[in-house]
C-alpha cells in the first residue's frame, strides 16, 4: 500500500491534493549544479537541494569504474527507515510517466547511500531531463510523508564536465600503491624496470592526493659485500626514493626513511632471484582515517 502511495505521490505532487507531503527540490531557476572535484583521483558532481541538504555523486581511481551516490543531510535519520526512488517528470516537463529506481534503508544517523548501480541509472534519468526523488515517511511523523527530488535543470554542462573527469581517473587506487615494494639490479641504486614503473604510479598518484599523512621508507640489500658497504647502499636507496616523492609534493617532514643494510632478509641469499626479493625498498603511505 505504502509502495502504491508513493508511486501515486510521484505523479501529482501538490500541496492541495497532498497536505501531507514535504517536497524538497531546488526550483528551475535556483538549481544549481558544480563539480566539486576534477582530478584523476576523485571526481566530484554535487547540487543544492534547498532547506534539506546536498546530493554527491563521487567516483574514485581504481580498477574498476565506481560510482557512490550519497544523500547528505543537514537532518540525519533519527531511526531505520525504508524509502522508495522514483523516477519522475519535473513540473516543467509534464507528460512523461515514473518509474521506480530502486528501495533502499536510511540507517540511523547515517547519511542516504544508493547502490552502484542505481546511482548510474540516477545519472541516466537526470540526463533525459527526468527528477530522480526520494520518497519516504517523516522520522518523528509517520503520518506525515517526505519527497526529496534531484533537479535536472542545469544539469547537462556540469554532467559532461563530470563524464571528461571519469575518462581521466587512474586506473588504480590508493590501496594499490599505499604497500609498494621496489626492487633493485644488482649493486647500486638502479631499479629493476617493473619497480621503475610502479614507482611511477605512486609518484603520480601522491601528485594528486593532498590526504597523504606520512610516508615511510625502508630501504634493504641483499648479503653480498660487506657489511658497513651494503650499509651506505641502502641508505643510499632510501635518499633516491624520497628525493623522487618529495618531488612529487610530498612535504619533507612528512617523509620517514631509514636504511637497514643487509638486515631482515626476507628470502635467501644463495640464488640470484632470493638475493633480487631481499634488494628492496618497502613504501608504506598513511592517509587520516
Amino acid at each position: 500500500m505504502w509502495r502504491k502511495l508513493m508511486v501515486l505521490a510521484s505523479l501529482c505532487l501538490c500541496s492541495t491534493a497532498h497536505a501531507d507531503l514535504r517536497y524538497y527540490v531546488a526550483s528551475l531557476e535556483n538549481s544549481a549544479w558544480r563539480i566539486g572535484e576534477n582530478n584523476p583521483i576523485e571526481c566530484r558532481l554535487e547540487h543544492d537541494i534547498p532547506d534539506y541538504g546536498r546530493a554527491i555523486f563521487t567516483s574514485r581511481a581504481g580498477k574498476n569504474l565506481n560510482l557512490n551516490f550519497t544523500l547528505d543531510m543537514w537532518l540525519k535519520p533519527d531511526s531505520v527507515t525504508k524509502a522508495t526512488l522514483i523516477s519522475r517528470a519535473p513540473s516543467w516537463r509534464p507528460g512523461h510517466n515514473s518509474k521506480e529506481i530502486t528501495q533502499l534503508t536510511y540507517n540511523k544517523q547515517f547519511n542516504g547511500e544508493v547502490p552502484k548501480k542505481a546511482a548510474w541509472s540516477m545519472l541516466s534519468e537526470l540526463s533525459q531531463g527526468m527528477e530522480p526523488t526520494f520518497y519516504y515517511a517523516d522520522w518523528y511523523n509517520h503520518n506525515s510523508k517526505i519527497a526529496v527530488g534531484l533537479s535536472s535543470a542545469n544539469f547537462g554542462g556540469k554532467y559532461r564536465q563530470f563524464r571528461a573527469c571519469l575518462a581521466n581517473l587512474l586506473p588504480y587506487s590508493f590501496d594499490d600503491i599505499a604497500f609498494t615494494v621496489l626492487n633493485y639490479q644488482e649493486g647500486g641504486v638502479d631499479l629493476t624496470r617493473s619497480s621503475t614503473q610502479q614507482l611511477q604510479k605512486v609518484q603520480r598518484y601522491l601528485s594528486f592526493d593532498p590526504e597523504v599523512e606520512l610516508v615511510f621508507i625502508d630501504a634493504y640489500t641483499d648479503s653480498y659485500g660487506g657489511r658497513s658497504v651494503n650499509q651506505r647502499v641502502s641508505d643510499k636507496r632510501a635518499d633516491s626514493i624520497k628525493d623522487i616523492l618529495i618531488a612529487s609534493g610530498i612535504p619533507k617532514d612528512r617523509i620517514h626513511s631509514a636504511g637497514h643494510g643487509e638486515k631482515r632478509h626476507v628470502t635467501g641469499n644463495d640464488l640470484a632471484e632470493d638475493r633480487q626479493v631481499n634488494r628492496r625498498v618497502v613504501i608504506k603511505i598513511t592517509k587520516p582515517i
